[in-house]
């Protein structure tokens, strides 16, 4: 048996208002053999879960949202987000700082709209499982270097965040120039453990076959589809490989089971607690 589906979500962290439209969220979904069923973009938390449904598989189905879904800390930053600046902070990968008194929560909204549908928030904590409609978090930042496969081995690719050493005006080029690596290293999944075939799909087969642009509204738009076949991936990941390849970010006691606020994370040895 096992999960059929793997979906990844890159969700606007805020959802907008009267007057606003909220921002673009990147969606995905891949089968066990690494093909891209669909992939695209939403607006809003109700779109969103209107995607979901036309796009899991009843029963078998793991989703995982970059954002925040559990946030219990009343202030400062949740331990799931400590441990990511402890455990990748040398590869240059920190998290935001989230609590209840942050202005951007559509994480949780959309976990609780999940669970009204019928979904199962799992922390990850008794590793992987094997059935159900299953929805965990996750960040792509650490995926990218705690997969080997990516080849990330040193620091983080400057596809998003300018480092100081570029200049302003250098910035757009030297993005696209990374993301472009990026994705020709996301390709190269093909033969991975498990599968990603970017190819597959026509949407996700142009990340491919054209230049990143230099435009923001453009850029952002393929940064979002990006992150979101990453969170699909790592989804898969977690299922095919579990702990062996995955840490999981966050309590390890003191919370009801299955409802921590955590982080599943792909891992090399030396970002492992203890090392």
């Amino acid at each position: 048996m096992g999960i059929e589906r793997f979906i990844g979500i890159d969700l606007a962290w805020a959802q907008g208002g009267a007057r606003t439209r909220p921002n673009e969220t990147g969606v995905a979904a891949i089968d066990r053999r690494g093909v891209v069923i669909e992939c695209g973009w939403t607006s809003g938390i109700e779109e969103t879960v209107s995607w979901l449904a036309k796009t899991a598989v009843d029963g078998s189905t793991l989703a995982f949202v970059d954002a925040p879904l559990v946030v219990d800390n009343p202030a400062g930053q949740r331990l799931c987000e400590r441990e990511v600046g402890r455990r990748y902070g040398r590869w240059k990968v920190s998290a935001n700082s989230t609590n209840q008194r942050s202005p951007r929560l559509a994480g949780v909204f959309l976990r609780e709209r999940l669970q009204e549908s019928g979904w199962s928030y799992d922390d990850g904590r008794d590793g992987p499982r094997t059935g159900g409609l299953l929805v965990s978090e996750c960040y792509p930042y650490t995926t990218l270097v705690g997969a080997a496969e990516l080849g990330y081995d040193r620091e983080r690719p400057t596809y998003k965040r300018r480092p100081a050493r570029v200049p302003t005006a250098q910035w757009r080029a030297v993005r696209a120039r990374e993301c472009d690596v990026l994705i020709a290293r996301m390709a190269g999944l093909a033969t991975a453990d498990p599968p990603l075939l970017l190819s597959s799909h026509p949407v996700s087969r142009r990340l491919v076959d054209e230049p990143s642009p230099l435009g923001a509204v453009d850029y952002k738009h393929r940064e979002d589809l990006i992150d979101a076949l990453l969170c699909a991936w790592t989804a898969a990941l977690w299922s095919r490989h579990g702990l062996t390849r995955c840490q999981v970010l966050g309590p390890d006691t003191a919370v009801s089971p299955g409802s921590a606020p955590t982080i599943i994370a792909p891992a090399r040895p030396e970002q492992r607690r203890g090392s």
